[in-house]
């Protein structure tokens, strides 16, 4: 996996959309994601809201993002894994005829993390879930044709691209690019973190 370096565009086909910001996982130094109070036994929801975390974080600084750039920012959350582990404890406990916890049916839902990500940060554009049509660069290239459509269609002015997949041979992974007008790049807060995203085929890498 390579480290990614500065934002520019948002690559073929979306010329007019910057980078913005942009993370990964797994991150260096390797750590344990964060849980998030109200989401139990899987990753995959502390998966997609540290990357959200991290991306929006270079860009925004603290949350909430502020009021006049955030209602504008929509969120489109894909995977082609789907959160694996919810669905299995889901069928075990059905299987072995033991009560579900609720939660487990509510975090089985993505607009659920989705939810959560748009509330701690202020963002009030349209809620996306996709499952991308293919894998790898592939699904990246796809969850980003859903955030163009939704800004080009004046939904949105900007859009959280979160890519999240559970399992694999190397564990959860996943990417998160906020991608929006080239203005925004001299928006920065001042607090955020140097953002470390060339394009968006740096971060095709994972998953």
């Amino acid at each position: 996996m390579n480290a990614a370096p500065a934002p520019s565009d948002a690559g073929p086909g979306h010329a007019e959309l910057s980078v913005l910001a942009g993370s990964r996982w797994p991150a260096e130094p390797r750590a344990g994601l964060p849980g998030i109070p109200g989401f139990i036994i899987s990753s995959f929801s502390p998966l997609a809201a540290e990357l959200a975390r991290r991306c929006l974080r270079q860009h925004f600084g603290d949350p909430p993002a502020d009021a006049e750039r955030g209602q504008r920012v929509a969120i489109v959350l894909a995977s082609t894994t789907g959160d694996i582990a919810t669905a299995a404890a889901i069928a075990s406990a059905v299987d072995q005829g033991r009560a579900v916890p609720p939660l487990l049916f509510y975090q089985s839902n993505p607009n659920a993390v989705a939810g959560h990500i748009a509330a701690r940060w202020g963002l009030a554009g349209p809620v996306v879930c996709t499952i991308p049509s293919g894998a790898g660069p592939s699904a990246l290239a796809d969850a980003m044709d859903s955030a163009a459509l939704l800004i080009e269609g004046g939904e949105a002015d900007a859009a959280l691209v979160v890519l999240a997949d559970q399992g694999g041979p190397d564990g959860d992974r996943g990417v998160a690019v906020l991608v929006g007008p080239a203005a925004w790049l001299q928006q920065t807060a001042p607090e955020g973190e140097a953002t470390a995203v060339r394009d968006i085929g740096s971060m095709s890498g994972t998953p």
